[in-house]
Parts: C-alpha cells; structure tokens; sequence
C-alpha cells in the first residue's frame, strides 16, 4: 500500500519556531520586504514540509502548496480571462478564497505550477505528486461574467487550461499529478459535466492521473466515474462514510487512494481503528490498488499533529503489509 497526501500541508512550523512565512507576507503588505524575498522564503519552507513528510514515512509527498493561498486562485491567477472577487468562504471551513471572475475567455498563457514541482523534486528524495484545482470546482466556485452562466461550457474551458498545465508537468518530469474536484461530493446532479472536464483535464497526459474527491461522499456518483480519464480515484473516508458502502455498490477499474486520516481533527487515530477501515476496503478493492491518505489537504491542523498523523498512517500501513493474508 502506497502512502501519500492529497496536497497543502501546514505554513506555519510549531513553537518555538517563528512563523517566519506569515510573517515575511506581514512585511510585504507594508512595503518591508520584496516578492524576491518572499519568494526565498517559501522554498526554505517548502524543503522544511518535504523533510517532515519523508521523516514520517510518506512515500508520495508534495510541495505541500506553500505558495497558494488557498486551493483555486494560485493557479486560477495565471490565467487569460479570469480577475480575483472578494473572499468567500471554502465550504464549511474558517478558511476563505479570493473568487474567480471570469471577464472573459479562458486561456492558459504558461506554466503556473512547473517551477514550483521542478524545485520541490530537485530536493526531495521521494516522488513528488503534483497538484492541481480540478476543472469543476474552479467553474463551480466562480463568478461567470463571459460564458452565459453555462457550467458546462465554463467547466470546459478550465478543463483545457487545466490540461495544458498538467502536460507542462508531465514535459518536466512529474511522476504523477492530481486534480481536485471536492465541490462535485456537494453537487452531484453535475457529475456528467464534472465528468467530461474529468477527462478533456487528463487527455494525453502520460503521468499518473489522481482524482481527488472530498468533504462528502460518491454515493449515486461514483458509477459515472469507474472508467473515467484517471488511474486512482481518491475518496474521503472521514466525511463520506459512505463510501464504505459506494466501493463495494461499483467495478472499480481504478486504483483506490482511501483518504482515512480526519485532515480537521487534531484527534489522533488509532492503529486498530485504521486498520479495521482498510480491512473493510479491502473486501472490496485488493490491497496492492489501494494508497493511503488524509482525507484532505493537511492546513487545518497545527504542523506537529499533521506529522504525527502521517507518521501514524505510515506506519499502519507497514504494519498491515506484514500481517500474512
């Protein structure tokens, strides 16, 4: 069973160490520090959740997204036709992110995320897992100026900007790459449009694809999706138990990432308790289509519970490959 993450971990290191990325973006708004700077900064923090990722054992890491905001408008910014709104709130999180406004058509004018993922492999010693804003969810968090108000149609035009940038990653090397899609488990009446962007997104990319799906569960979705344009399909066990049940109801033909550790609790869990979970995927799924992961981004929680967490999927997940079948 592989390990992995789904994609941001935690910005600010524990005590005693200073917040010393909040605390440079603090002097930035005040005119006291330059984007050079800032930027020096982030790679020195992104090699510090490298490190804490490959001490506790995850085999598929990623930058950890040290540079985005928040999960959409990093990329969203970079593109042609799109403007940033004011903060709105990311489902039922305390975290907020600047909407995108569509103003016009959407292009993509160059690599957004290349140079991040080039850095991030040169340091670490493990496969990096790059990550990207699913399609579906950028158009679905958007305000639509341009396309009529049409989701499919602006759905559409994200997946082709989404594509040009995961084959940018794929041209520079990257192992795998994983989209995002967690607003299509609140919205599951578009599952056919999330499903077409789904697959113009992956089209000719050669790495290994990664759909993440979160904050719910598949249930009455997840048949839409058994053949779609990816190699694993990550669910969320934590907020979506039902997908205990939505495994078993399809033929999955993809590799199964079963997100099992809460990414919003600082509650720890216990080896027992995720191991009678990966008993219950297993009588659907076999164990060697099966990663592991949070269910989710690891940001909500403080840096040292989130490793803790990870340490204690890892190891779980060693200890089981160890128990004879």
């Amino acid at each position: 069973m592989i390990t992995t993450v789904v994609g941001n971990y935690p910005k600010v290191p524990n005590r005693p160490r200073p917040a010393r990325l909040r605390n440079a973006l603090n002097r930035l708004d005040r005119g006291a520090m330059t984007i050079d700077e800032i930027r020096q900064i982030q790679d020195e923090v992104t090699k510090e959740v490298i490190d804490e990722q490959i001490e506790a054992g995850v085999q598929l890491i990623t930058d950890g997204q040290i540079r985005w905001d928040d999960e959409m408008t990093y990329f969203a910014r970079g593109l042609n036709g799109v403007s940033l709104n004011g903060l709105f709130r990311y489902f039922d999180t305390n975290t907020y992110f600047r909407q995108p406004v569509i103003e016009g058509a959407i292009g993509w004018q160059g690599p957004v995320t290349v140079r991040d993922w080039e850095f991030a492999s040169a340091y670490s010693s493990r496969p990096v897992k790059a990550v990207l804003p699913g399609p579906y969810t950028l158009a679905r968090a958007s305000i639509d100026r341009h396309y009529g108000e049409s989701m499919e149609d602006l759905a559409d035009a994200f997946a082709r900007a989404v594509n040009e940038e995961a084959k940018a990653l794929t041209a520079a090397g990257a192992p795998a790459i994983q989209v995002n899609e967690p607003f299509l488990t609140a919205h599951k009446e578009d599952v056919t449009i999330a499903r077409r962007a789904i697959d113009v997104a992956f089209d000719g990319v050669s790495a290994e694809k990664h759909l993440a799906l979160y904050f719910g569960d598949v249930e009455g979705i997840l048949g839409a999706l058994v053949d779609c344009n990816a190699d694993v399909i990550g669910l969320d066990f934590v907020m979506g138990p039902a997908n205990f049940d939505a495994i078993r109801s399809v033929s999955l033909g993809q590799k199964l990432c079963a997100g099992l550790i809460d990414a919003r609790n600082t509650r720890m869990e216990t080896r027992e308790g995720l191991g009678t979970s990966v008993k219950r995927i297993t009588e659907a799924i076999s164990a060697d289509r099966l990663l592991l992961s949070p269910n989710m981004g690891l940001e909500f929680l403080p840096r040292e519970r989130a490793q803790e967490k990870l340490k204690l999927m890892t190891t779980t997940a060693a200890a089981l490959e160890e128990v004879p079948a």
